[in-house]
């Protein structure tokens, strides 16, 4: 077998104690000693060597997601993630990446979010809020509902819709990478950078070692989005072989490379770990409300449609017809009404983001996390390198409609407006539409 030729992953030892991830701000001082200490082995290796921390970073660009580093020294194998998006008490920037004597420090990023500022799970680039820690808290809280509850009662809205080999566009991804992953990305860069560098865009995000816990976030989420129920509708996952069997290439602890696919990593029990039982999930119950004095009817005094393709470069407001189901030859409860924004277009050069609101002409008195604002886009940058030069992106994004008009009493409504908030610039949208999606 040549130096080059990958061999298939395979399970540890089913007899090997389960380890534990803790969330980072709780983890303890022993445990952030042995982190550090594998950081800086990293660190300390070549370029050119695949497990060093500089090979690592940009794993991120070779696939566009996060890496979780184990390394295989027993003695270093400490396993922490952040659970800064969804718990109150760690809302915050965990102080032993703000050291800056520590290999955890990066010096690319903004100053004024340095612990003890909370994340602002709805942060747009160089705007603070003036809210409260407590307000804030709140309404990250209602963010993370929207994003784990709301918007993903079914598989495809919570991972994305499927990609396969051979297409252009890159079909909607799943609502916690959308928003508030990306969001968190842009909260933690530099602004003095022109590219807001590192966590700020895709071709430098690994270069901070606040990455690789940040995205060990989003498969503890997964986990928890999967056993967690939507209303008496459990969660499941794909079955379609094309997902399953798709496989990735990445170098282990003796630089062997290594291919590995999806089904391999689903079942966490066989990969021995779990997850810190003791981390809560309070988002569960911060079900957002009605913003008071927000009329969200829209019989009488219609508005006109609204003609796409169109560049985003004011606030759009239209009114969309909702499908019939009375056809539909499957059960009404178990559809989800999805609002489709398709084609999205950026040119990469920028990040781009705008929200969704559903029946809010009034939609400036809407709160970040208000119930009416429905979804929100968010995009990082997406430069070849560290030039100007921008990698468009062509994709749409699905927001499920059946909670919140539920909750606005609209569901025996014929119509609803929709109305699209820019944020960034460089955004152009080819249409809106309404769909009824089941699994």
């Amino acid at each position: 077998m040549s130096a080059s030729e990958p061999i298939n992953f395979t399970f540890p030892d089913q007899n090997e104690p389960i380890r534990t991830r803790r969330p980072a701000h709780e983890t303890g001082a022993e445990h952030m000693v042995k982190y550090e200490r594998a950081i800086t082995l990293m660190k300390a290796l070549p370029r050119s060597d695949p497990r060093s921390f500089y090979q690592q970073a940009n794993i991120h660009c070779a696939y566009c997601t996060g890496a979780y580093r184990q390394d295989g020294n027993p003695e270093l194998n400490v396993q922490i993630h952040f659970s800064c998006w969804d718990v109150p008490e760690g809302m915050r920037l965990p102080l032993a990446f703000a050291n800056a004597s520590s290999p955890l420090y990066d010096s690319l990023r903004n100053p004024g979010h340095a612990p003890p500022r909370v994340v602002d799970l709805d942060y747009d680039r160089g705007v603070e809020k003036n809210y409260t820690d407590e307000e804030q808290i709140q309404h990250n809280l209602r963010v993370m509902y929207k994003q784990m509850i709301s918007n993903a009662p079914l598989a495809s809205l919570f991972h994305g819709q499927p990609y396969r080999a051979g297409e252009a566009d890159k079909p909607s991804a799943g609502t916690v990478e959308i928003y508030p992953q990306n969001t968190m990305h842009t909260w933690t860069g530099d602004l003095s950078h022109l590219n807001v560098e590192n966590m700020g865009v895709y071709y430098s995000a690994g270069r901070d070692p606040v990455f690789y816990p940040h995205h060990a976030n989003i498969d503890r989420l997964w986990e928890v989005w999967r056993n967690t129920a939507t209303g008496d509708r459990s969660h499941t996952i794909f079955t379609d072989p094309d997902w399953l069997d798709s496989s990735f290439l990445f170098y282990d602890e003796e630089a062997r490379l290594v291919r590995i696919t999806v089904r391999d990593v689903l079942n966490i029990e066989k990969l021995r770990y779990a997850y810190d039982d003791k981390v809560g999930i309070p988002w569960l119950n911060a079900r957002p409300p009605l913003t008071p004095n927000v009329n969200n009817k829209v019989k009488g005094g219609l508005l006109e449609y609204v003609r796409f393709p169109l560049s985003l470069n004011v606030t759009v407001t239209t009114v969309l017809r909702r499908p019939s189901i009375l056809e539909m030859p499957i059960e009404i409860e178990n559809l989800e009404e999805v609002l489709v924004v398709e084609g999205i277009e950026t040119d990469g050069t920028s990040i781009a983001k705008f929200d969704v609101f559903i029946n809010a002409r009034e939609h400036e008195k809407v709160e970040p996390s208000g119930r009416e604002r429905a979804g929100t886009f968010v995009c990082l940058k997406h430069l070849v390198d560290n030039s100007a030069r921008g990698e468009g992106v062509d994709t749409s994004k699905r927001v499920a409609l059946n909670e919140i008009l539920e909750d606005m009493g609209a569901k025996e409504d014929d119509i609803v407006t929709v109305t699209l908030v820019l944020r960034h610039e460089n955004i152009r949208i080819r249409g809106l539409r309404i769909v009824h999606m089941v699994e």
